[in-house]
This record gives C-alpha cells, structure tokens and sequence, in this order.
C-alpha cells in the first residue's frame, strides 16, 4: 500500500492492529497441532526470522515517506471520474475485486521483474510454509508498489475505501500459508486457497512463477499463470539462490547488492541497462554462473544447529521487538521517537540474527551489553509498567552468554 498518511491509513492500520491478536493465536494453534499430530512445520530460528521482518515491515512507515501517498493525493484530486459513494455494499465489492486484480500485477512483476522482486523476495525466502511465513514481509515495497493501484484512485476510489480493501485482502492471504489444509474441491477455481498457494511458494521447477492472486485465483485462471499442487511433486519452498541466512539486513539487500553488482561487472552498457528489468533468474552473457538444479527432490534447509540457550535468548528479543514496535504505534510514551524505536528494532532484529545464526566473539559479547544498557535508559524513561517488561526480556536475551560460559566450563573440569 502507498498512502502513508490521513484517515483511511489509520483505519486501515486499525483494521490490521485488531487481526494481530488473531494471528499470533493462529500460529500457537498450528504449531501446537503439527505438534500433536506429528508434523511440526515450524522451526524455531526460522519463525523467529520471519516475525522480525514482520514487526521492522509495520515499523519501515517511522522511517520512509509516504511518495505513493502524494502521488495518490495528486491523482485523486485531478481525476474527471466522479468520487465513489461507500454508502451500500455494491461499491465495495467492485472495489474490493478491482483491487485484487490490482494485485495480481503488481504481484506478477514482482515475480518477473528484477526489480520488484529485489522487495518482494523477503516474503520467499523462508525454507518452511506455515503461518509465521505469511508475517514475513519486505520493507522497501513502498519504492514502487504504489504504481500498480493508482488505476483505481483515477476512477475515483476513495482513499478510505481502497485502504480498507487492501487491509481485508492483506488479512485474507494470512490463512493460506499452511500445510494443514489440503485440497478443497469448488473453493480451489475461485479462491487462493492454501493447496495453490502452496505451489506458489515453492522452488520447484514446475511451480516457479505461478498463482499470483491475493483473494482470487480466477485471475490466474484467465491469464495463463495457473498451476494446480501436484501429488506427484511434493512442494520445496524457499527461493532458488537460497538465502542461508537469518538476518534482516542480508534479507533486504541481497537481490539489490547482486543486481548492482551484475551491472557493475558486466561489459555490456546495454546489459547494464536491462538488469533491473529483466527476469530474476536473468543475467548478462559474460556473468553466467554455474545454477543449481531446481527439482521438486528435498534440498538441505539452512538449519544451524544452535544451543536451547541461544533458542530462548532469540526468543526473548523477538517479544522485545513486538513490544516496541506495539509501543511506537499505540503509545504517547514513545511520540516523536519513532525513529529511534525503529533503530533499536532494527539492532535486535540483526544482533538475534547473529545470535541465532552461532555467531560469537568477545565484540558481539560487549554489543550484547551495550544493547542491555541502552534498553535499560529506554525503561527508565517510559512508564514503570514498561520498565517492568523491558528490563527482564532484556536480561534474559542475553542469558544465553552466561549458559554457554557454564556449560564450557562443566565440560572443561569433566
């Protein structure tokens, strides 16, 4: 979405603020039924990666502005359509449908176009399919997915409307990022249900590049981009040049750092020129590297095998962000220091990462400190029900340095 400002975004955010409860409540549920029935899909680190992009995704708005919001504006304001009435269902469900076709597009470029998919890979990059996933989202989309809806304020869409459908389509896909549910008979020629959204996670050769509708998977139907989930290819999800990492910073960058370094190496000018927009999977003639064969055959998921310590530290820093993040939205306490909120998310998001990932030195010891210190002011200067979550979670993510010194030292003397 691109309005960054005025009523219909904070309704939208209302809209999204309430669902967050359900959501969380969802993933416990699936996770404690995978549990119960033998097929657990969630992995720790990874559900933990996945709701940090998830929380710094909702905090990218305290730091970047909003240009889809005023080109909005602008278009609404010089637009020879008539606005729209919200009064009677009707418009809402021309809206509503319009806008996930709206969708499709910008979904489908941002498979197809270097460019997009730079943002949009974040949302594939997890080696799992589960709930979590659905919560792993971009924070540069804002750069150009506002392009691909301004049909819709030209026809005369108002803002409050077309934000309220862009939330219910948002909170819509969140069901369908399971493995629980199979196949569901009539829903499937309609509607994105969790079978054909599988196939569109997937690395499979035969899956790539396939469904792209939020609500309605009719649009794939007409416009040739339809695969149904094979019994014969079990789905492997992941992207295809595997990420092999947790953190937030290499999940942003890395289409971005090899897009730019593909332009820089090559000795064509006018490759340089067609990086950005050609396919992902395109690269110039004098680059080609040796690709790894995509087959539906399992690959070894990026796993690093890390202490219960280290598990429970992660843990402890993952609620740390939920809690700023929920503070710098909702709370007067942190107004005006939103910024600083989305830095401090931001070093957690990327010192858990290293923590998770087994990193360790005497330096990420002292970071680790210096990061307890800076909680420990911030504590100080909300309300004291605040300092009474900060100061513990704080503690007890750095815990993990104090097991571990135990644990070397029982196996020294043993």
């Amino acid at each position: 979405m691109g309005i960054a400002h005025g009523q219909g975004y904070t309704q939208a955010m209302d809209l999204i603020a309430l669902a967050v409860p359900f959501f969380l409540l969802s993933i416990a549920i699936e996770w404690s039924w995978g549990r119960w029935c033998g097929r657990d899909t969630y992995r720790l680190t990874d559900a933990v990666s996945s709701l940090t992009l998830g929380g710094l995704s909702q905090a990218r708005r305290f730091v970047t502005l909003g240009v889809g919001g005023a080109v909005y504006a602008w278009l609404a304001s010089v637009t020879p359509f008539t606005t729209w009435t919200s009064e009677g269902w009707q418009a809402w469900l021309i809206a509503f449908v319009l806008y996930d076709l709206c969708y499709y597009c910008s979904h489908r470029v941002g498979h197809e176009v270097k460019l997009f998919w730079a943002a949009h890979v974040v949302h594939h990059q997890s080696e799992d399919y589960n709930l979590s996933t659905a919560l792993r989202q971009t924070s540069s989309g804002f750069l150009f997915g506002w392009i691909f809806y301004t049909p819709l304020f030209v026809i005369g869409v108002p803002a409050e409307m077309m934000v309220t459908v862009g939330a219910l389509n948002l909170i819509y896909q969140f069901w369908v990022h399971t493995e629980h549910v199979g196949e569901l008979g009539w829903f499937e020629y309609v509607f994105v249900s969790p079978s054909n959204h599988r196939v569109h996670h997937a690395r499979n050769t035969c899956y790539l590049d396939r469904n792209y509708g939020g609500v309605f998977i009719v649009w794939d139907r007409l416009f040739g981009s339809y695969q149904c989930e094979l019994s014969s290819e079990p789905c492997v999800y992941g992207i295809t040049k595997p990420l092999r990492s947790w953190s937030p910073l290499e999940a942003w960058l890395h289409v971005y750092r090899d897009m730019a370094s593909d332009m820089w190496r090559t000795h064509s000018w006018s490759d340089r020129l067609r990086v950005p927009f050609s396919h992902p999977s395109w690269q110039p003639s004098d680059l080609l590297a040796k690709k790894e064969s995509i087959t539906g055959e399992p690959f070894e998921k990026y796993d690093p095998q890390v202490s219960r310590a280290r598990k429970m530290s992660g843990t402890f820093n993952l609620i740390l962000i939920t809690l700023l993040l929920v503070a710098a939205q909702n709370s007067q306490l942190l107004r005006g220091y939103e910024l600083f909120a989305w830095g401090m998310m931001l070093w957690l998001g990327v010192a858990n990462a290293a923590l998770l990932n087994n990193y360790d030195s005497a330096w990420f010891r002292v970071q680790e400190l210096v990061k307890s210190l800076v909680l420990f002011v911030l504590a100080t200067q909300l309300s004291a029900a605040s300092a009474i979550l900060i100061i513990p979670l704080s503690l007890a993510g750095t815990l993990w340095q104090w097991f571990e010194r135990e644990t070397e030292e029982v196996g020294a003397t043993s």
